[in-house]
């Protein structure tokens, strides 16, 4: 073990229970998940507004705050938990109205998600309201709007092609383009006259312009090659995107940490003709990375391209010159950009970042020439998703930090940040009741240092042993943090994580390897998911750092997890059952060679038959004979991440085995439950589970 590793334990638990709360105040699940979770956070092109999308208990609404007081109000007021999404906010140019999306996405069959099993079904449509406030109007079926610059029409996205319908009238939608293809991204051009899209065709793909005077499509510079993320010169001229060069198809859950290298280039509208602007070097940052950001290609003053680049082994930003050249690195340092926004003037990028703060978020601005990132925000909070408000005076972010929820702020001038909705957080919330995570660094089983998040509970008493729960995150693609998480998925979990530390356990969020915020080499790690399972040393390591903790019962150790986190959740139980006394298992990943499928359809394992057969033994299917640990499963049957039918083969494996498996089935829910209710329901089973299986944390073990 490391020496950074023993400081990181130490540091824990030289924590005295005499330095915490003497009594752990009692919240409900209900109370720890009252706090509305703001999302979708963006600023008005004209007029200085901010909107969001709050999430009130299975209730989301849109919100505005304006200039100068930036005091937020609800324009919608949808007051059921009806499990419908609300999202894809886009502007009128003139800040007087928002488009929003209104229901999730279809799957393959074309069925729009209804978690509550509604007879009369549900869609997934285009809405538009006034920012001064008014009713609501339906737009049309459809969902990704991009509003004209001349604010006349939206376009829109509706089964692969492209839409559009007028703001002003009750007109019925028209497809705009007939085409070939999947498509994706639309960009006016900044005179409203021509759209551009990207266009997938399977193994290749275009950039599309369609005008709108002379009802033309024109695709940009074919080629045999993946080409997206369009970006308009601000003289409409020219288009900007990458391209992502032809290869051997890859498997998704596999190490990927070279690539032949993307580029980006520069197509003329009017012709068509392209040219190279920059090429990403063979080795590390070959690959393509994206991050959270409407474009991963921002157009910036002085014609510099600004994108994120590995090539130091962690996502960076780079800016190049439109003529071309070197590119310049703008955010040196061992840390992750995350979230990420131009400025209107086009001069300065705003982002999230992990820079000097490695498991938190804070926002950062730099110039798109050059020089030294300035920091916006900073302490112990958490700050992420920036928006610029068009006068470039102001900067909204989302904030939270270990014990207040996310919420949405703004900083004005050289002031504090204040808060964009006051009075919207219950005051059942348990805010004083909650528990700050201490930073724990851990050595897995084959020496691999990860970082974790430790929840002690407040009434911990010398002497005393108390049963343990690991925590495993989903994606892998995530991270976990030192507070409230930026995702509505993890704000949940988080909050789980702290309810079960209220009732007397300890609880461990493990940071394990694939994971997000570490670099591009923990991210990609060797032999990671279908080809090793090399996380299942992090499961190990962490359950092995429980044990030897002196406040821990060896014998009352557990584990949660959802998605990938539910893989990993049953790899520790099926691999570890002497170590692991109880699990509980939300919509995991069962048999890798099944999961592949769900997103490239067409894999078939008899045809790389060395490849499958490393994917099955890197699966928890793989080592049912030697599961003897209870189980809970849980799962929506509606699911399009992971099948259900991984959680079916897994039971009817399970059961012949003498292994007690429980469940809790959603009918018609999705991967990431769509209705408050359900998360509740999933909730209480997980903690009640856990405290029959693993006994009371409030009966000591000395």
């Amino acid at each position: 073990m490391s020496r950074s590793t023993i400081l990181g334990i130490v540091l824990v638990t030289a924590v005295s229970p005499a330095r915490l709360d003497a009594q752990q105040q009692p919240f409900t699940l209900e109370q720890a998940l009252s706090a509305p979770f703001p999302d979708e956070l963006v600023a008005a092109p004209a007029g200085g507004a901010i909107a969001w999308v709050y999430n009130a208990q299975g209730a989301r609404n849109l919100w505005i705050a304006t200039p100068p007081e930036y005091q937020g109000r609800a324009l919608t007021t949808y007051k059921e938990d009806e499990g419908q999404e609300l999202g894809e906010l886009a502007w009128t140019p003139d800040g007087r109205a928002l488009v929003y999306v209104r229901g999730g996405a279809s799957n393959s069959r074309g069925e729009y998600p209804n978690p509550l099993s509604l007879p009369a079904g549900v869609e997934q449509g285009l809405w538009i309201v006034a920012a001064a406030g008014s009713l609501p109007r339906r737009l049309g079926e459809g969902h990704s709007p991009a509003v004209s610059p001349k604010g006349d029409r939206v376009a829109f996205l509706k089964q692969g092609q492209v839409w559009w319908v007028p703001l002003a009238d009750s007109a019925k939608p028209e497809q705009l383009v007939h085409a070939r293809g999947t498509a994706q991204a639309l960009r006016w051009s900044p005179d409203g006259a021509k759209l551009a899209f990207a266009s997938g065709r399977g193994d290749h793909g275009f950039i599309g312009v369609y005008d709108v005077a002379a009802k033309t499509l024109r695709f940009l510079d074919p080629s045999v090659d993946r080409d997206e993320e369009p970006v308009w010169s601000p003289d409409g001229a020219q288009i900007a995107f990458i391209r992502i060069p032809a290869a051997e198809p890859t498997l998704p859950f596999t190490p990927r940490r070279a690539a032949p290298p993307w580029s980006i280039r520069v197509a003329d509208v009017a012709t068509g003709r392209g040219r190279e602007v920059w090429k990403a070097d063979a080795g590390r940052g070959s690959a393509f990375r994206e991050i959270v950001a409407e474009n991963q290609l921002l157009w910036g003053a002085e014609s510099r391209l600004v994108f994120p680049w590995e090539k130091e082994g962690w996502t960076h930003l780079y800016a190049v010159p439109l003529s071309g050249g070197a590119a310049a690195l703008l955010t040196p340092g061992a840390f992750e950009v995350e979230h990420l926004t131009l400025t209107p003037d086009g001069r300065e990028v705003v982002f999230s970042s992990n820079q000097d703060d490695i498991d938190r978020r804070h926002v950062w601005r730099v110039s798109v020439a050059g020089g030294k990132p300035q920091a916006v925000t900073s302490g112990t909070g958490i700050e992420w998703a920036p928006a610029v408000a068009s006068d470039g005076k102001a900067i909204a972010f989302l904030r939270a930090d270990a014990r207040k929820p996310p919420r949405p702020a703004i900083l004005t001038g050289s002031g504090p940040a204040r808060e964009l909705a006051t009075g919207v957080i219950p005051g059942e919330f348990p805010e004083a009741a909650l528990v700050e995570p201490q930073q724990v660094l851990l050595s897995a089983s084959d020496g691999v240092i990860v970082h974790g998040q430790l929840f002690l509970p407040r009434n911990l008493r010398p002497g005393e042993r108390r049963p343990a729960v690991i925590f495993f995150h989903g994606g892998s693609r995530r991270e976990m943090l030192l507070g409230w998480h930026y995702l509505y998925y993890y704000r949940n979990a988080y909050a789980l994580n702290q309810y079960l530390a209220s009732r007397g356990f300890i609880v461990l969020s493990v940071n394990y390897r694939s994971g997000i915020g570490y670099g591009l080499e923990f991210r990609e790690a060797l032999h990671y998911g279908a080809q090793g399972a090399s996380e299942f040393g992090d499961v190990l390591g962490a359950g092995l750092y429980l044990r030897g903790r002196g406040d821990v019962d060896p014998k009352r150790i557990g584990l949660w997890g959802g998605s990938y986190g539910g893989f990993l959740t049953a790899m520790g139980l099926a691999r570890a059952s002497d170590l692991f006394a109880a699990g509980v298992d939300l919509h995991g990943v069962h048999q890798w060679n099944v999961e592949i499928r769900n997103w490239v359809p067409d894999y078939d394992p008899e045809k790389r038959a060395d490849f499958a057969k490393l994917a099955l033994e890197s699966s928890p299917i793989a080592y049912v004979k030697d599961w003897r640990s209870p189980v809970l499963l849980i799962q929506g049957d509606d699911d399009r991440n992971v099948q259900f039918s991984q959680t079916v083969d897994l039971a009817a494996a399970l059961r012949p085995l003498g292994v007690e498996v429980e469940q809790l089935v959603f009918p018609d829910e999705v991967h990431d439950f769509l209705t408050h209710a359900h998360w509740l329901a999933a909730y209480h089973a997980a903690a009640e589970f856990l405290e029959r299986r693993l006994g009371s944390p409030r009966t000591a073990s000395r």
